[in-house]
């Protein structure tokens, strides 16, 4: 497990940009970090990737120092472990929504002291001098994530729990559990997600948010989240339509 330059920005307040890639290639996570983005996130939730592809991906980020970033398919502590194994910079824990769920999150991600992380090292473990348990605790990124309404209810409490470095802001689910499915750019939402922005930075921790493109991205920076998320589907979409305008 490499230094983590993506949790170290985050730690100095600085902005971090994280990138989807949608697929299951580490030709395609070398390319995105070759391109200059900060971290890599590997969706196991929603994702079709499976671990050795996870494994790959992960390889793949180390290359170009990229932080891989592994949305695990639920906050449980074997899966959190697994990831964690494989090499993962960081784990993005989905439907926190409480102060107790947050801490579970953390105490699987983290060995003792911090937590009870099962140790087994894996290539996670491989080249690291020293104590591994040590260096892990550093290194390992955690990310809640804040997805319907309860959780912002609870965003107080939540704050409150030590050794996570991102609290990210989801639109989507949020959207659902505020009475809009399907509506994430609902102005109802979207100020909720800003008011959450707002207090996560103003308790003194990192918000982190979806964007689809540079003007949302710079509108978000403005309002004070750091961890900056978008899909390459986002990015892509408005260069192809132009492009494809031009021959059609």
């Amino acid at each position: 497990m490499r230094h983590n330059l993506a949790k170290e920005k985050l730690a100095a307040g600085k902005p971090i940009s994280v990138v989807a890639p949608g697929y299951t290639s580490g030709g395609l996570v070398e390319l995105l970090g070759r391109m200059g983005f900060d971290a890599i996130f590997i969706d196991c939730e929603h994702g079709p990737a499976g671990w050795e592809e996870v494994e790959n991906m992960v390889r793949a980020a180390e290359l170009v120092d990229a932080t891989p970033i592994i949305r695990v398919q639920s906050n449980d502590d074997a899966t959190i472990t697994r990831a964690l194994d494989r090499g993962a910079g960081g784990v993005q824990v989905p439907h926190i929504n409480t102060r107790a769920e947050a801490q579970a999150a953390v105490r699987a991600a983290k060995f003792a002291p911090l937590g009870h992380r099962g140790y087994a090292g894996g290539r996670a473990a491989l080249g690291v001098k020293g104590n591994f348990t040590v260096h892990a605790n550093t290194e390992t990124m955690v990310v809640a994530m804040l997805e319907e309404a309860q959780a912002l209810e609870n965003l107080d409490a939540i704050l409150e729990v030590e050794h996570l470095d991102a609290f990210f802001i989801a639109p989507g689910d949020l959207s659902q559990s505020m009475g809009y499915p399907g509506q994430p750019d609902h102005p109802a939402v979207q100020a909720a997600v800003a008011d959450a922005v707002r207090r996560v930075r103003a308790a003194g921790r990192a918000p982190g948010v979806l964007t689809t493109d540079g003007a949302s991205a710079r509108r978000f920076v403005d309002l004070g989240a750091l961890f900056i998320y978008v899909s390459l589907g986002s990015l892509l979409q408005p260069g192809v339509r132009a492009f494809l305008s031009e021959i059609k």
